[in-house]
């Protein structure tokens, strides 16, 4: 994590002269970032490498969100030819830390997060591209492209496609959002004393379902989600909209669609990235992924499932391929 050799001249340029570059964690893709000091200053400085990277729509959506008084960063300066972008630093409290340090806060954070689903959806959708059945499809085709190859599974990959083929219709919407699509207990931080929920990670924004970003924030891949919670937010979520059984149909196939697709890109990092750590994230996301499977709507994909993947090679695609002697 050494900081881009063009740093220091940007934060020199921008008023940052002789500021302290510390790196931060970093997430699956190739961005990386850093926390600058300077004085009694702190900022977070997003190093969006061209060609892999391109912070533009990150700046798009964060204008966006801010426009309409969502919490995202502040923007202090921008460099597209280098990728570099200062943006306002929210800290490091996080709902997931918090709530995993008192769970007795869960229910008003992640009731303070539905809240403000709520509010996103009384807005009309960005400009930004539509989540239509072909996007979804892609998606969901991860799992057959990256989790089942690795473990050497065979599978019928056009039944597979004609399954969802099925059920996407209730994953469109006649009246889309703007979907942030990563939003969950890492991307959520608590800023301030009033703990406002700052949002991050939102480049990917898309028109789509409102149902998509209530998924992953209930059906988190990076933390368990407590179904008792999990029904209790949907409530909240459903007393507030209006919402009936139609939306809860399609709450389920996005939150099988999310989570096959999720598998199959834990795999991708492991596979292709060479990041190891992702697979072992993946039981928690098959757990979701047959739940949702469960519900009545979903028969058709539920039964490719209990056609092509038996149980014992649902989970752990690093550990499965071992014992397979693939690893």
């Amino acid at each position: 994590m050494t900081p881009p050799a063009d740093a220091p001249a940007f934060l020199d340029a921008h008023g940052w002269s002789g500021a302290r570059i510390e790196p931060l964690a970093g997430d699956a893709s190739f961005r990386r970032y850093f926390r600058v000091h300077a004085d009694t200053r702190r900022a977070i400085l997003m190093d969006a490498p061209p060609p892999h990277e391109d912070p533009r729509p990150f700046l798009d959506v964060a204008r966006w969100l801010t426009a309409r008084a969502f919490a995202a960063p502040a923007i202090h300066a921008i460099d597209m030819e280098r990728g570099l972008v200062l943006i306002e630093d929210f800290g490091d409290v996080r709902l997931r830390e918090t709530v995993d340090a008192d769970p007795e806060a869960a229910v008003p954070l992640y009731a303070a997060a539905i809240d403000l689903l709520v509010a996103l959806r009384a807005h009309p959708a960005g400009d930004w591209r539509r989540y239509d059945r072909d996007e979804l499809q892609r998606e969901a085709a991860l799992l057959i492209d990256w989790y089942c190859p690795a473990i050497g599974l065979s599978i019928d990959g056009d039944g597979y496609r004609a399954a969802w083929d099925e059920v996407l219709h209730h994953a469109e919407a006649a009246a889309p959002v703007t979907v942030l699509r990563d939003y969950h207990a890492e991307n959520l931080m608590l800023v301030g004393e009033r703990r406002t929920l700052g949002l991050l990670d939102f480049q990917d924004a898309l028109a789509g379902h409102p149902a998509y970003d209530l998924v992953s924030l209930l059906q988190d891949a990076r933390r368990d989600v407590d179904p008792s919670l999990e029904e209790r937010m949907l409530a909240r979520y459903r007393d507030a909209t209006g919402e009936g059984e139609t939306f809860m149909q399609s709450y389920h196939v996005l939150g099988a669609q999310r989570n096959a697709k999720i598998v199959g890109i834990f795999a991708r990092l492991w596979k292709r990235d060479g990041k190891p750590r992702y697979p072992a994230l993946c039981p928690r996301v098959w757990t979701y992924l047959e739940r949702d499977l469960t519900q009545p709507v979903l028969a058709p994909v539920a039964r490719w499932f209990d056609a092509n993947i038996p149980p014992e090679l649902r989970g752990d695609p690093l550990l499965i391929a071992g014992a397979r002697g693939l690893a």
